[in-house]
């Protein structure tokens, strides 16, 4: 897809067209990526133990960010039966240079639901959720551009720019890279 990206770019330089040209990744790609970093437990105030199950993802465009729901299943020797529930949470995208991968990061907890809980224990969670959201999502891999795929930006001196969240996935500008001073 990057490759096909790529041909696109040169042939846009080549067509005379202005614009640094973009890669596009669609939501079906990401979801099949970020779907193979899950199932993840994370421990809860020492005492609890919250699994989160593969994100099902939505594209905001209007915000430039995406949404994930995860369904969530909260067990632990202090409680007497394990509840399910989810979490729903926001975040924007950053392009990670030395991996060359596109990474969660500003996330944004819209809920965190466990069903049937008791409201004390419902109380503690949401005080954690912030910290669960990050833990779970902070840093995680969307997508990791391969190096035989960049060998034609490379070769052109061109590097991933702006991330753009559109209704069918997203846009990488590509820029062309600084000139390291001499």
């Amino acid at each position: 897809m990057v490759v096909a990206a790529g041909w696109s770019l040169a042939a846009t330089g080549c067509s005379g067209k202005s614009g640094p040209g973009n890669v596009s990744v669609s939501r079906q790609r990401l979801q099949e990526v970020v779907a193979q970093r899950f199932p993840r437990q994370f421990p809860v105030a020492g005492m609890l133990q919250l699994k989160l199950h593969s994100p099902v993802l939505g594209l905001l465009p209007e915000r430039n960010a995406l949404n994930a729901v995860l369904q969530a299943d909260l067990s632990g020797p202090v409680l007497k039966q394990a509840y399910g529930g989810h979490l729903n949470l926001d975040f924007a995208l950053r392009y990670e240079p030395t991996d060359r991968t596109l990474r969660a990061h500003q996330i944004k907890v819209n809920s965190l639901v466990i069903n049937d809980l008791a409201p004390a224990m419902s109380d503690m969670l949401t005080t954690y959720a912030s910290a669960l959201a990050e833990q779970a999502l902070g840093q995680l891999v969307l997508y990791q551009l391969q190096d035989k795929e960049l060998a034609l930006m490379d070769s052109l001196n061109m590097e991933p720019g702006a991330i753009t969240v559109t209704p069918d996935g997203l846009s990488v500008a590509l820029v062309q890279k600084p000139v390291a001073p001499r």
